[in-house]
């Protein structure tokens, strides 16, 4: 099948807009809500009387029953796709908002409709398309009326698996006798500028032969590891083995006035902003030079990775074992074999089985909740997460959350959460909470 011929169905697909609504399976109901506590750790107690926000999709998964409805314009692209060769899927996107707590006894009901679908795009895992849709549930009102609860814009990669790319990786720069001096210089915290003996013309990058002067007579001299940015970019793909994506890259004009490009941490990357260059230590033989976008008037040392304030909320790690993987899956009904298939998800391009975008999204939110509660905020309720995810969670892991408060008021805080593994940053989600 071409892409033309994908395209052309996908365009029919998107023109035949929202699906008329879909019952849930189940009314919600206590059990399946004590379930889902059980495999994702969650004591809240009000999960006695209401279901957790991150449970909305839940009602409405289709669970193992392999048939589809002919409307459904996910499962009709999943289908599409995978007729052209695209098998494997992995969850990249879910953003979610709750208008209130759904209740037992209720049966919420579905619309979805196809935004988009674009590619095929490269990516770290294999070739493919990313697949976008919105959502909404809907429950029957007393008066009749259909009740909006909740919305959710999902997106998907679905893709060919190719060569995987061990994330955890760093790709080794190449040390020659022109390069030498500057990663002797980065494993002693120096950043270091090649300079011709003769004339004096700093360079960079180095050389053997003086551009100004043609002189062979190479040193160096030592920068002050502070400048500004001139120009950037942010790498969004394909993956770069080692780094999480996606990747601030800035062209920096030192003080010495000479340019380097590296890798940018820290917020308020713009062109003109100053930068201070800070040293990451990748293993006995090598160190990186980097930048950070932090105060420069504090040193190298300062201004390395240790020096951050820390997070606003506590960090909590969670070991991912297999049974987690297993049972937060069932527990979400979602029943895609790579999260538990090891077998079936090396297949698809995976080392191992991973977490579900379902069980990032409750994990996400218990931590949120969590605090919440033991900042004395019992009624604080979640409205909203709007959730990316990056690197995969595999079992002997462990995903370590933390949390910075983006913003307070006397109605609501909006906390920014990241979840580390090994490899990466595994989700970075903005969660709202109303007061």
């Amino acid at each position: 099948m071409t892409h033309e011929e994908i395209m052309a169905r996908v365009d029919e697909l998107v023109a035949a807009g929202e699906t008329s609504p879909r019952d849930a399976l189940d009314e919600v109901n206590l059990p399946m809500i004590r379930h889902w506590a059980e495999a994702m750790g969650d004591t809240n107690p009000l999960w006695r009387s209401v279901a957790p926000p991150a449970m909305t999709q839940v009602w409405t998964m289709y669970g193992l029953d392999p048939h589809r409805p002919a409307g459904d314009p996910l499962h009709a692209t999943m289908k599409l796709l995978d007729e052209a060769g695209f098998t494997s899927v992995l969850g990249t996107n879910c953003d979610q908002t709750y208008a209130r707590h759904l209740v037992p006894g209720e049966r919420p009901a579905i619309t979805t409709r196809l935004e988009s679908v674009v590619g095929p795009k490269r990516t770290g895992v294999g070739e493919g398309y990313f697949v976008t849709t919105q959502n909404t549930w809907w429950v029957a009102a007393p008066d009749g009326r259909k009740e909006p609860v909740a919305t959710m814009t999902f997106r998907v990669l679905k893709f060919k698996p190719g060569a995987r790319v061990d994330p955890t990786q760093t790709v080794r720069p190449v040390v020659n006798r022109d390069t030498a001096f500057f990663f002797e210089g980065t494993a002693l915290g120096e950043l270091r500028i090649q300079t011709c003996n003769a004339c004096g013309v700093l360079r960079h990058p180095p050389g053997p032969v003086c551009p100004d002067c043609h002189a062979m007579d190479r040193g160096h001299v030592v920068a002050s590891g502070r400048g500004t940015v001139f120009s950037f970019l942010v790498h969004h793909a394909p993956q770069v083995p080692g780094k999480t994506l996606p990747l601030p890259l800035a062209l920096v004009e030192l003080e010495e006035g000479v340019r380097m490009v590296g890798a940018v941490r820290g917020e308020g990357l713009e062109i003109g902003a100053p930068v201070q260059v800070v040293f990451d230590r990748i293993d006995d033989d090598l160190t990186l030079a980097s930048w950070s976008t932090r105060d420069p008037s504090y040193g190298p040392e300062e201004m390395g990775a240790d020096s951050d304030d820390g997070p606003d909320l506590p960090v909590a790690a969670i070991p991912v074992t297999p049974t987690l993987v297993v049972s937060t899956a069932l527990a979400t009904r979602d029943f895609q074999d790579v999260h538990h298939d090891r077998d079936l998800a090396v297949q698809r391009g995976s080392k191992d089985i991973f977490l579900n975008i379902l069980t990032t999204t409750g994990l996400v939110q218990k931590y949120v909740a969590d605090w919440a509660r033991e900042e004395g905020l019992p009624d604080a309720r979640i409205t909203a997460c709007a959730l990316r995810l990056g690197a995969p969670a595999h079992p002997g892991d462990t995903l370590e959350l933390t949390g910075t408060i983006a913003s307070r008021t006397d109605a609501e805080i909006v906390v920014d959460v990241v979840g580390a593994v090994s490899s990466g940053d595994h989700v970075t989600a903005r969660v709202t909470v109303q007061l």
